[in-house]
C-alpha cells in the first residue's frame, strides 16, 4: 500500500508525471489512495486558478482515504522530529507511512533522508516502480 505526499498528488493532477509514473499513479488513485489529513490541508489550501481546478482537488480528496493524525501517529513524529531535523508537515507524513506500513510516494525524497524503515519512491525515477 501507498501513502501520496502532497507533491504526487499536484503532479498527478496537473499530469507532469513522466507517462510511466502517472500510469503507476493511476493503479493506486483507482485502488486505494491513502493521504495525510496533511496533504488534505496542503492540496485543499492552495490558491486555485479556476473553479474547475479546485472542484478537481476537491474530488481527488474526496475520493481518497484521508488518514487523520492518531496518537501513534503523534509519538512517531515527536520520534522522528528528536532524530532527524525535518518540517512537522513532513514529519507527520513520513509517521503516518510508517504507522500503517505504507511506501511513501514523494517528490522530495530529500525531506525524508535517514528516516529509519520508511521506503520513499520518487514518481520522476521510473526505476523506483
Amino acid at each position: 500500500m501507498y501513502l501520496l505526499d502532497t507533491n504526487a498528488v499536484i503532479n498527478y493532477l496537473d499530469a507532469t508525471l513522466p507517462a510511466r509514473a502517472m500510469q503507476f499513479m493511476g493503479t493506486i488513485v483507482d485502488s486505494n489512495c491513502n493521504i495525510s489529513v496533511i496533504t488534505k490541508m496542503e492540496t485543499l489550501g492552495f490558491a486555485f486558478k479556476s473553479m474547475a481546478e479546485q472542484r478537481t482537488m476537491e474530488t481527488f480528496v474526496s475520493g481518497s482515504n484521508v488518514l487523520v493524525i492518531n496518537d501513534e501517529i503523534v509519538d512517531k513524529t515527536i520520534t522522528i522530529r528528536k532524530i532527524k531535523k525535518i518540517k512537522l508537515p513532513d514529519a507527520i507524513i513520513a509517521a503516518t507511512a510508517l504507522v500503517y506500513g505504507f511506501i511513501l510516494i514523494s517528490r522530495n525524497t530529500s525531506d525524508f533522508v535517514n528516516i529509519q524503515h520508511l521506503h520513499v519512491i520518487d514518481p520522476y525515477r521510473t526505476t523506483d516502480f
